[in-house]
């Protein structure tokens, strides 16, 4: 008897199958003639087949894509530095009133009722405007560059792994540093630091950009691009990865769990202290290297020497405590405000 398997053609009447497996995989066979219904077992490797991709379809992950954690990671960061902003105007002026100076403020209170008697209470938003018209770009360029990177690092069923999102985050704020952060941060340091002036030199935002530009050029408002691309490289990684791992323990096997604000907002707050401890020298030293004093360092390494020798190791902790308010707030509703802005997008833009 030959072992090759020859065509047939099914004629009238009844046939009764029987379903055998071979090497090849699942094959059916007429009971009454032995022969392969080759077409029968095609049909079941593709039905096999598309209830495996189906289940491998539902378990994973959804990825986001890198437009809507633009336009989310915008909407996002303009609302918070609006809620926020007092905090970072007062760790600011704490971490540039230096000890070998005679210090002018003496903590946070006496900061924050000495510049409302001498500037009322809209002078603790000193400074918002630029950091407002450079909130939006910073978290849209964090996000947007985080969702890139991250969709690229995630496994087969769209996890990103703890480690990964460590590293995605490093290049998130290393790409907000240079493209945003930088002449931000310059701008804003500058503003505040003149207010202390005797006479003030800058009136507004667009006239102290001008200014800043027409005596340092471009480059005055890239002053402490180290700092600031250590400062927001080590920030967006400790963030990121501590908000990946607290989300993965969270959901646990199942991806799509639903997270609630409630849930993301102190995931995020965890987030924003972690990334405070683990960063704030690196914050002291940008600060000193962005101020009208920057010329008295000579790079950001004699910047921390300075600090070092004439005030101490616990000057380059100055301000965390209105930092760590700040932060955790702001943390806390960044990823609130942009998870809910997502799956507000998800519904009519559809992209996976």
């Amino acid at each position: 008897m030959s072992s090759r398997l020859s065509p047939f053609t099914v004629t009238d009447g009844p046939c009764s199958l029987r379903s055998q497996f071979f090497l090849s995989g699942p094959v059916t066979r007429c009971v009454s003639t032995g022969a392969v219904c080759a077409a029968k077992a095609e049909s079941d490797v593709r039905a096999s087949s598309c209830r495996v991709l189906s289940a491998a379809a539902v378990g994973r992950e959804k990825l986001t894509h890198p437009g809507k954690a633009i336009l989310a990671g915008g909407i996002a960061g303009g609302i918070e530095i609006c809620i926020t902003f007092p905090t970072e105007y007062v760790k600011t002026q704490l971490q540039l009133d230096e000890k070998a100076n005679p210090p002018r403020f003496k903590g946070i209170g006496d900061c924050v009722k000495l510049t409302v008697q001498d500037h009322g209470f809209k002078g603790l938003y000193r400074g918002l405007s630029s950091l407002l018209y450079g909130s939006i770009p910073k978290s849209a360029v964090r996000f947007g560059m985080f969702e890139f990177l991250s969709n690229q690092a995630k496994d087969s069923t769209g996890r990103l792994d703890n480690t990964r999102s460590l590293l995605c985050g490093l290049g998130a704020g290393v790409a907000e540093a240079i493209l945003v952060v930088c002449p931000m941060e310059t701008i804003k340091v500058k503003f505040i630091h003149d207010q202390n002036s005797t006479i003030p030199r800058y009136r507004g935002f667009y006239h102290g950009v001008r200014e800043i530009i027409q005596d340092q050029g471009l480059r005055g408002t890239y002053q402490g691009l180290t700092a600031t691309v250590l400062k927001q490289g080590s920030n967006q990684a400790i963030r990121f990865f501590v908000m990946t791992s607290l989300r993965n323990w969270y959901k646990g096997e199942d991806p799509h769990r639903e997270m609630n604000p409630l849930v993301t907002g102190v995931f995020g707050a965890t987030a924003g202290a972690a990334s405070v401890f683990g960063n704030t020298p690196l914050d002291v030293i940008k600060t000193r290297m962005q101020g009208l004093e920057a010329y008295r360092y000579k790079n950001t390494l004699d910047c921390a020497y300075q600090i070092l020798r004439n005030e101490g190791p616990l000057a380059f902790y100055k301000g965390t405590v209105p930092r760590l308010g700040r932060v955790c707030l702001d943390v806390a509703i960044v990823f609130v405000i942009y998870e809910e802005v997502v799956k507000f997008l998800n519904r009519f833009w559809k992209t996976y």
